[in-house]
């Protein structure tokens, strides 16, 4: 699932034009810009084990320990594949830390291993390796100095994944994967087969309507940790949370029929927030 696409923020593809990373990162300064493309390119490369262990358990464990590897190469050494040889320039060039790549790699083993979670708690961790790494590790690259904005990284970062897991929820099922909390599932009168199955009832709804809530209540704490020393810094990254707020409201004004269809921003929205934040320096709504 990962890092924003499957679900890394937004993984695969998500440097593509169109998509929301494509608007939100695409007017950043050159060497910006090219820095936050290396980072998403390593973590697509990774986020793709997660579906090629559905064939080949065993083969995707062993990229996953090559990655490993590559990373520490990175930190002290040579790495040997084409997009960790970038990100080694990446990192040395904006001074990026090791630790999140470390975690983000754990996030990876989860989605190895992991096919359902508990509580949110259990589900909390999980967005935090997959998403909230993406963001700690692109801090640097956007200039960020203000201690806040870790905070603030880790907040946006848990917001944008469980927005991924709610667009994506389809897609997961097929592969016989849930990623909505199974207490809160049991609590509210649905069941894990009924949500393998589509089933859109009354308690569907329910259910859905307290995973909304609960994002957008993480994009509430994001906001109000960003820092204004580095707003202007963080303006992309504020640009790809207001196109997923607008997901979800789509989402609800949808009925939340995730099983027909994959509910989308449209581009001219995505591109209005993007110009907007950029022209004028907020975002808005």
């Amino acid at each position: 699932m990962g890092l924003t696409g499957e679900r890394p923020v937004e993984h695969r593809g998500s440097a593509s034009r169109g998509s929301s990373f494509h608007y939100s990162f695409g007017l950043l300064p050159r060497d910006q810009r090219r820095g936050i493309e290396t980072v998403y390119a390593f973590c697509r490369v990774v986020d793709d084990l997660a579906d090629e262990a559905a064939g080949s358990p065993g083969a995707a464990a062993r990229e996953l320990l090559v990655y490993r590897e590559e990373i520490a190469h990175c930190f002290g050494g040579r790495p040997t594949r084409p997009v960790t040889r970038a990100l080694k320039e990446c990192i040395d060039r904006f001074g990026v830390e090791r630790r999140p790549f470390d975690d983000l790699l754990d996030g990876v083993q989860m989605d190895l291993h992991t096919m359902r979670y508990r509580s949110f708690d259990d589900l909390r961790l999980y967005c935090y390796r997959v998403a909230s790494t993406v963001g700690l590790i692109c801090l640097p690259i956007f200039g960020c100095r203000h201690p806040k904005s870790r905070d603030y990284a880790v907040e946006l970062g848990i917001a944008l994944q469980l927005t991924n897991i709610l667009r994506d929820i389809k897609n997961d099922a097929d592969r016989g994967r849930i990623y909505l909390p199974l207490d809160e599932i049991a609590a509210g009168g649905y069941s894990e087969a009924e949500l393998l199955a589509g089933v859109q009832s009354a308690a569907w709804v329910s259910l859905m309507r307290r995973q909304v809530e609960r994002a957008r209540g993480q994009f509430a704490r994001a906001a109000a940790l960003l820092p204004e020393a580095d707003r202007r810094r963080l303006l992309a990254a504020e640009v790809m949370a207001a196109i997923y707020r607008r997901l979800l409201r789509r989402l609800e004004e949808d009925g939340f029929r995730v099983f027909e269809r994959r509910v989308r921003v449209p581009r001219l929205q995505q591109i209005g927030v993007a110009l907007r934040a950029y022209l004028t320096g907020h975002v808005g709504e």
